[in-house]
């Protein structure tokens, strides 16, 4: 790997947590502002607090901003926080490159 893609690879990363910030935020009417969510921050629980209608919100998001379908084999571990949902979004994106080159 070199660095222009690693550099490559950081700024995906930067944009897509900035998209699923700023979707969350908005599509949940979330009080926070992007810069005072964590790229840490749990989705559920003592974090964004999310409840179950939220994770559906969040499964449209992904479809809607992203052009990801969450399938029911998905192993949920991807909803821990901001940080594993945009692992996720970035690892699907390389597999639809992938399967479409």
């Amino acid at each position: 790997m070199t660095n222009t893609t690693i550099l490559d690879d950081v700024e995906r990363r930067k944009v897509v947590l900035e998209k699923l910030k700023a979707g969350l935020i908005q599509r949940l009417n979330l009080p926070q502002t992007v810069e005072q969510i964590d790229d840490d921050t749990p989705l559920f629980g003592s974090g964004l607090r999310l409840d179950s209608v939220d994770a559906t919100e969040v499964f449209v998001l992904l479809d809607e901003t992203f052009g990801i379908r969450v399938s029911e084999g998905d192993e949920p571990a991807y909803l821990r926080s901001i940080n594993t949902l945009a692992s996720f979004i970035l690892e699907r994106s390389k597999d639809a490159k992938a399967t479409a080159a």
